[in-house]
């Protein structure tokens, strides 16, 4: 019986032929076997899949986390990305035709986005080759994902289960208000006069420094004198992105680990307040005070209720999983043919991607 699933995030093609030169009088088939791990009604999955997924789960856990899967641990990771595989798979087949149709718009419009969004095509096509797939393959990917969702919601969750009424009780409620905290916040204007080389993005030498530290002070002088200060960031701000803005940015707290110096400066200022010289690893800032803004509550808005209402949702699919998941795996007549790989738990495909693994923290340098 199927027992776990853990969500992968994405999938790489492998290296195919990384090895093509090995012992050119066998077929590649019998240098490298590819066997169908698991079948099902309607479909089957290779080995070369699971891998390819695990190598994309690998670096993105290392690329987020700054963390590594251990090599230990890879045969119950593979077995949870299989699983997720499976069930992604035979929830797709069934998906009615409407649905599949709406989710094809949806697809289509996402990958839209991406295009629009991406500074030239030529770049957006290196995204695209960056996954290993093709533009076809990254659609029917995201398809199959969206498809998953869509029919899980269908069958485990009730129509009179997440209703409007529903999600603004959830809102009100006090037990839940921490989730809707805005916390304080300020908006700043700064300029930055860095102590970074551009070029080589190595500190500056002691006497360049110094020549920095002198500008900035003068910079300071012009503020309290009362000149714009928008337009002092503007003129001399190093800060490429907020110097077009006046220098105007806003934060909460904690916001910027290794610059607790800037954030505390910003957060003791009073409105319209200029601090002093600011110095961080980056350099000199001089910030002026716009606005404090206290702790407040999100506003109900479309957003906040479509946040609860993917939430709750995903709650009821959890709770509805382990009676559906047995009868999905029968009527699929699925097998699981390597014995490395061994299921032990399921969870509802489209969430959030963890592996549930210990990783190894990766030490910069090493």
């Amino acid at each position: 019986m199927i027992k776990r699933y853990v969500p992968a995030a994405a999938f790489f093609m492998f290296a195919a032929g990384l090895f093509a030169a090995a012992a050119p009088d066998k077929p590649a088939v019998e240098l490298f076997p590819d066997p169908v791990v698991a079948t099902g009604k309607g479909f089957e999955i290779k080995r070369s899949t699971v891998t390819d997924a695990f190598i994309t789960e690998k670096t993105l856990v290392l690329e987020q986390q700054n963390a590594a899967i251990p090599e230990s641990q890879r045969a119950r990771v593979e077995s949870d990305i299989l699983l997720h595989m499976v069930v992604d798979k035979i929830l797709a087949q069934k998906a009615t035709a409407d649905e599949k149709k709406k989710v094809d718009e949806e697809v289509t419009k996402y990958l839209d986005d991406l295009r629009k969004a991406a500074p030239s095509e030529k770049l957006f096509q290196q995204q695209i080759q960056a996954t290993g797939k093709s533009l076809e393959q990254v659609r029917e990917a995201y398809m199959e994902k969206k498809l998953a969702r869509v029919v899980l919601t269908r069958e485990l969750v009730p129509s009179n289960a997440v209703t409007d009424a529903v999600v603004k009780r959830f809102y009100d409620d006090e037990k839940n208000a921490t989730n809707f905290i805005v916390p304080e916040q300020v908006r700043v204007s700064h300029i930055l006069i860095s102590v970074i080389d551009p070029v080589t993005r190595q500190p500056l030498q002691p006497a360049q420094k110094r020549e920095k530290e002198a500008l900035a002070r003068e910079i300071k002088a012009k503020a309290d004198k009362g000149e714009d200060f928008a337009a002092l960031a503007r003129m001399y701000s190093d800060d490429t992105s907020t110097k077009d803005k006046g220098g105007e940015i806003s934060f909460a707290r904690h916001s910027f680990p290794g610059l607790e110096g800037f954030e505390m400066a910003s957060f003791s200022l009073k409105t319209n307040q200029i601090s002093d010289l600011v110095e961080t690893t980056y350099g000199y800032h001089i910030i002026k005070l716009l606005e404090k803004r206290p702790a407040s509550k999100m506003p109900f808005d479309d957003d906040v209720a479509a946040s609860i209402k993917e939430y709750l949702v995903s709650a009821e699919i959890n709770d509805q999983l382990p009676a559906y998941l047995p009868k999905l795996e029968a009527e699929y007549d699925v097998k699981f043919l390597d014995p490395n790989y061994s299921p032990t738990l399921l969870l509802p495909p489209g969430t959030p991607a963890t592996p549930a693994t210990t990783v190894t923290p990766v030490t910069p340098g090493r």
